[in-house]
């Protein structure tokens, strides 16, 4: 179907979590509470989030910061592995180190991670096609789906979502306009956060 006018797709990812997972930690709450305040003033048309504590307690805080939306659970924006390559996909520099990273999934992880994503596509990219206002889509998620919809905006392989790395309530922006091709507008931007609240869900080593 033809786009009538304009997506913009705000994609968060959760607030930091306790090792768990079952809670954000002081700092996660903190930065979900900043991230909400970001967003004011946004006209949110639909606020989803998945079903993981980390990510609705996130949702929770930054829809507190907002009006006039009210977050929906969905299996599509949870944890989940969007697609898991085989050696030939990958660049031979890089198969090992992918491949040990994704050892142990089951058939089933890949199969369930393979349809989600496929939902995920539908609902969430894309030109709006049911009238002629722009629309701007918030998405409180987890790091692989971020990187899954950031590689499919940027036509990269489908094996490309693997690196693309995400800091705590880091916000990315992905419009979709009729008749072009997608654009990453803003990529895991911390800026709302002070500097002691960025960084984290990364790695130790790839702080700056």
């Amino acid at each position: 179907m033809t786009g009538t006018a304009t997506r913009y797709l705000c994609l968060a990812r959760h607030g930091e979590a306790s090792p768990e997972g079952t809670e954000l930690t002081a700092a996660g709450r903190r930065q979900a509470t900043l991230l909400g305040r970001r967003l004011r003033g946004i006209p949110f048309a639909a606020f989803h989030h998945g079903p993981l504590p980390r990510a609705r307690q996130t949702a929770r805080l930054v829809a507190g910061e907002l009006t006039g939306v009210t977050p929906c659970v969905s299996e599509a924006p949870g944890d989940y592995l969007p697609h898991v390559p085989e050696r030939a996909e990958l660049p031979p520099e890089s198969a090992d180190h992918c491949l040990r990273f994704l050892a142990g999934v089951t058939d089933e992880e890949r199969e369930r991670g393979a349809e989600l994503a496929r939902q995920a596509l539908r609902r969430f990219t894309g030109p709006v096609t049911d009238g002629p206002e722009d629309r701007h889509k918030l998405v409180v998620t987890h790091n692989f789906l971020v990187g899954w919809l950031v590689r499919d905006a940027l036509y990269a392989p489908k094996w490309r979502w693997l690196g693309l790395n995400h800091g705590n309530a880091a916000l990315t922006v992905i419009r979709y306009a009729p008749g072009r091709a997608a654009s990453v507008l803003v990529s895991n931007d911390m800026r709302h956060l002070p500097p002691e609240l960025r960084w984290t869900g990364f790695p130790r080593e790839e702080h700056v």
